[in-house]
């Protein structure tokens, strides 16, 4: 499904069986074009081949990011700074670019390889649509479309049953219908809190997305809001007062789960046409118990999706 810039960029990817990565060949990939980049959020994505023993070439892909600055480094990048070249000054202003140690410069790279030519076009540029999507169209158009495909989503149950990244569990709670594991997103690389970004996986495989949420869940949704909330704040000493805590549609896979993310930081995915805040999931099927399977839902699907073309030729495009 649509992804933001910075993207679901990781789970559906982690499909490799745990434990069994070996050191990404960084240096042995071969540049074939930019997918991708985004100024603002300093990133880049990347399509790059790497050979292989008998010199065939499997495609990867390369998730460049600056990491955010960390507070306590600041002034030893100030200090320790190798050059410092004057751009442009004017009255009090002045611009320069700073050339910091390589240990002050980190970069987080998020790899998909071996990558599929799915990987390479949902990474690429791409024009976005909106869509309206009525419970009619979910049932006829939707749905049908999701029942076609083959969604891997392995490594979602790899973590429910640990056998991946065990280790990096915040909070669980086991009941099997109401409880949920709470994890950091890897977009996180958890070294500071204004990017705070966790992922939290029911441990039931029968609720796909929103849609499928009725009365009948309001008790794990509360698990969810309300023992993540403590969870973070216990962890990371971040209240629930500063969490936007939502879930997306479309979702970019079809296992339910809720995104805990500091509310000052501009996450991918957290617009208005994507993200659907929990607490006001909540009061909705308070309000109906059906609420989910009665009104419209609005998505943005990018140009080369299936999904697009299935709407475009049922005309509700």
């Amino acid at each position: 499904m649509a992804d933001g810039p910075a993207l679901k960029r990781r789970r559906e990817e982690a499909e490799a069986a745990p434990g069994s990565a070996a050191p990404f060949p960084l240096g042995s990939v071969r540049l074939r074009r930019l997918l991708r980049d985004s100024a603002r959020e300093k990133t880049a994505f990347v399509h790059g081949q790497v050979a292989g023993p008998s010199g065939e070439e499997t495609d990867a892909v390369l998730i460049l990011e600056k990491t955010p600055f960390q507070e306590e480094k600041i002034e030893e990048l100030l200090r320790t700074h190798t050059k410092l070249e004057l751009q442009m000054c004017n009255d009090i202003y002045s611009t320069y670019r700073l050339y910091p140690p390589p240990e002050l410069s980190e970069i987080k790279a998020t790899v998909v390889y071996p990558a599929t030519e799915k990987h390479l076009q949902k990474y690429l540029r791409q024009e976005v649509h909106l869509i309206r999507e009525t419970w009619e169209d979910y049932k006829n158009i939707t749905l049908p479309f999701i029942q076609s495909q083959s969604f891997s989503i392995q490594w979602v149950y790899n973590i429910l049953e640990k056998k991946a990244e065990a280790d990096r569990i915040i909070h669980e709670n086991p009941d099997p219908c109401n409880g949920f594991v709470l994890v950091p997103d890897f977009k996180w690389n958890q070294n500071q809190l204004e990017d705070l970004y966790l992922i939290a996986l029911i441990h039931r495989r029968d609720v796909k997305s929103l849609r499928d949420l009725t009365a009948e869940h309001l008790p794990l949704l509360r698990n969810v809001l309300q023992e993540g909330k403590e969870a973070v704040a216990k962890r990371f000493g971040v209240p629930g007062s500063q969490l936007r805590i939502y879930l997306h549609y479309q979702p970019s896979y079809y296992h339910l789960h809720v995104h805990f993310t500091a509310l000052g930081y501009d996450a991918p995915g957290s617009s208005a046409e994507r993200a659907h805040l929990l607490e006001d999931v909540i009061d909705n099927l308070l309000l109906d118990a059906a609420y989910y399977q009665k009104r419209a839902l609005t998505f943005a699907l990018r140009a080369d999706e299936p999904l697009l073309k299935r709407f475009q030729e049922a005309g509700r495009v």
